[in-house]
């Protein structure tokens, strides 16, 4: 008969062994992106991927206690490794919703420091959290005593008129202080007041030294770093620096085949390369039951845009996907018409 310290025992090596696959994972991860990664771009991308460490779309946790929203955690069991992004400010409440997460199978809990549209300032969360760092080391700390998985914090370098190398060593040696064992930073700051969020993703400048003095100064801390990475070469050229991990996002959306394509073998030395026209075939199969049960073929076929972005016929291809999935009735089909429409054009221009 087991008793309670084999248990223990057997539950905080699962917890490790876990938490460690995570970490490894996120030595690539595709960034949250609001009204783009959602379940069915996530279930895109694994099939590109493996490995890379995918995240949700940013989930605030009043709709998740408030609101009973929990629709929102949808997703397929194939995502995995896959993360939950929480925004929120109010400690007790965003432990409710990471404990509501990881009940609902989420590998980590996430929460947002980063994100500066007026809707997430308006509710006292996102990037305006970089001004109140011990609010943000009390939050993880709640998150943390309610959940077994990874808390993980997604920040910037600072936000308005902050002065980055002074802010952002504290923020971390708050937030680890809570028990953050890994964290995300975009190289940017955010300019709350004055610049649009599409605009605080171009125009302030990146710091990337000042990520990687901050792997110095915490050397134990896993970080990893975002905001204005656009290829493989560069994430590894990251990793080879010495930082944990690599974030990546609207590359990775408009060009999923040029960043995940062979993350596999580059980033984590396993599995062999894909390709757009293998994900577009196991696409069909998760397409067909979408529609069976209820879906529009638009609601998937947005995300698989950028597939065959460089390659002969991507116009062609984004055009019949443009024009037809969003008619009554449209059905795998529309993508079937398009790989022939592009393979046609391909062979047309190889015989001038």
């Amino acid at each position: 008969m087991r008793n309670d310290t084999q248990t223990e025992t057997e539950l905080e090596l699962a917890n490790s062994t876990l938490k460690s696959d995570i970490c490894r994972s996120a030595r690539l991860s595709v960034a949250p992106m609001m009204d783009w990664t959602d379940r069915h771009c996530r279930y895109m991308h694994r099939l590109f991927s493996k490995q890379t460490l995918l995240y949700t779309e940013m989930v605030t946790s009043p709709a998740l206690v408030r609101g009973g929203a929990l629709h929102l955690l949808d997703h397929d069991t194939s995502e995995h490794p896959v993360a939950l992004q929480l925004g929120g400010s109010d400690p007790d409440e965003l432990a409710e919703a990471a404990r509501i997460g990881a009940q609902a199978g989420y590998d980590e809990i996430n929460l947002n420091v980063g994100c500066p549209s007026d809707r997430v300032q308006s509710g006292c969360f996102g990037a305006v959290l970089m001004e109140q760092p011990a609010l943000v080391a009390k939050s993880v700390a709640a998150m943390r005593r309610a959940v077994d998985v990874d808390v993980t914090v997604k920040c910037r370098i600072g936000v308005d008129d902050q002065n980055p190398a002074e802010v952002l060593p504290e923020f971390l040696a708050q937030i680890v202080g809570a028990g953050c064992e890994r964290v995300t930073i975009h190289a940017r700051k955010a300019w709350l007041q004055g610049l649009s969020p599409k605009e605080n993703r171009d125009i302030p400048p990146l710091d990337y030294e000042l990520v990687h003095r901050m792997k110095g100064l915490f050397p134990n801390l896993h970080i990893s770093i975002n905001g204005g990475i656009t290829s493989l070469d560069q994430a590894e050229a990251f990793l080879d620096a010495g930082l944990d991990g690599v974030m990546i996002g609207r590359s990775a959306y408009h060009n999923p085949t040029d960043i995940l394509a062979q993350a596999d073998r580059r980033i984590y030395g396993t599995g062999a390369d894909t390709t757009p026209e293998d994900v577009v075939a196991q696409m069909l199969p998760y397409i067909d039951a979408h529609i069976d049960g209820g879906g529009k073929l638009n609601q998937i076929t947005r995300h698989m845009m950028g597939l065959f972005a460089g390659r002969t016929g991507a116009r062609v291809w984004r055009r019949t996907l443009s024009e037809q999935a969003s008619r009554p009735g449209a059905d795998r089909q529309v993508l079937l018409e398009a790989l022939d429409a592009m393979q046609t054009l391909a062979e047309a221009q190889e015989a001038v």
